[in-house]
């Protein structure tokens, strides 16, 4: 930790240590090495997780006049020099938020462990699915920056605290229409045993995933707007199912029976599927479409150059 604030340049000007009730005491330990008087150390009394760590220095950051707000871990696997490079979407006011993407380069991606790689691909489908964030990739990725202006819009008690803490978050800037940019970076992985397990998390993840998804079906096609797309899914939805539903029934009828089954029972089947599978298709192109495009911090906040506050949070 206390290398880690040694690099972090002076195009920052804060920085909130939060310990998040950590065994090995880091926020006493740079309490008592670190003399940098950008520091601030605020420590939970209990063990928050991840996202509660990010909230607790999100909202010391309401009250500095940082435009944006960069989160880094403590574990040292993102690399501070990087910082400029994140931020600068949302001091451009091109953004309200942006991410590392480990995924981007091909030569980054061949040296990562197989089952990450694909435990992060699937992840990044449901992240899709349930934020409307369809460019985005790496959803795990920690290593974001956050326009402070949004900080005020978002209900940090109905944000996951744990390590869905990244894809809830997501989730919640959509519902605001904010803007997410992604930032090419490298993956560093040091010798110690990183405790998010891709392949463990997808069950928790797609229940958590499933929830926003329905949620933001309902907000955002029926209870704030309404348009074609909401027809497609009143219809796409109950067609597919029906035909999947019913065409599986006559296919065990007739299989039961010895009985094929007639050119009409296969068109009732077959019909509904291609009509909602069709109809399904053109809601999603229209979801893509939809993606935010023009920020909001523009409007929250303005975008007058200053300077930049980083938020290293404590790892568990």
């Amino acid at each position: 930790m206390l290398d880690l604030i040694s690099r972090i340049g002076p195009e920052v000007g804060w920085i909130i240590a939060v310990d998040d009730a950590c065994p090995e005491h880091s926020g006493e330990l740079i309490r008592q090495h670190c003399k940098d008087p950008r520091v601030t150390v605020l420590r939970h009394p209990e063990n928050l997780g991840v996202g509660g760590a990010v909230m607790t220095g999100y909202k010391a950051a309401r009250d500095l006049p940082a435009m944006a707000v960069i989160k880094l871990d403590g574990d040292g696997q993102m690399d501070p020099a990087l910082i400029p490079k994140l931020a600068g979407p949302l001091l451009a006011g091109r953004a309200d938020y942006a991410k590392g993407n480990r995924f981007y380069r091909v030569g980054d991606v061949s040296h990562m462990p197989k089952v990450r790689l694909f435990g992060n691909t699937v992840l990044s489908f449901m992240t899709k699915l349930s934020s409307g964030y369809w460019q985005l990739f790496d959803p795990t990725n920690g290593y974001t920056a956050i326009h402070r202006a949004l900080l005020d819009e978002l209900d940090f008690d109905h944000i996951a605290r744990r390590y869905f803490f990244e894809s809830d978050l997501l989730y919640n800037l959509n519902q605001l229409r904010a803007v997410v940019v992604e930032m090419p970076m490298s993956a560093v992985y040091a010798n110690e045993s990183s405790s998010l397990r891709p392949m463990r998390m997808i069950g928790p993840f797609l229940r958590g995933h499933l929830r926003n998804f329905s949620r933001r079906l309902l907000y955002s096609y029926f209870l704030r707007g309404f348009s074609a797309a909401s027809v497609e899914l009143v219809v796409g939805f109950p067609l597919l199912l029906f035909g999947i539903v019913f065409g599986i029934w006559r296919w065990w009828a007739s299989m039961a029976g010895h009985m094929p089954a007639t050119a009409g029972t296969v068109m009732l089947a077959a019909l509904p599927i291609i009509l909602g599978t069709q109809f399904l298709l053109s809601w999603l192109n229209f979801d893509v479409a939809a993606e935010p495009r023009q920020p909001i911090s523009v409007v929250l906040g303005g975008h007058a150059q200053g300077d930049m506050g980083a938020d290293p949070g404590a790892t568990e």
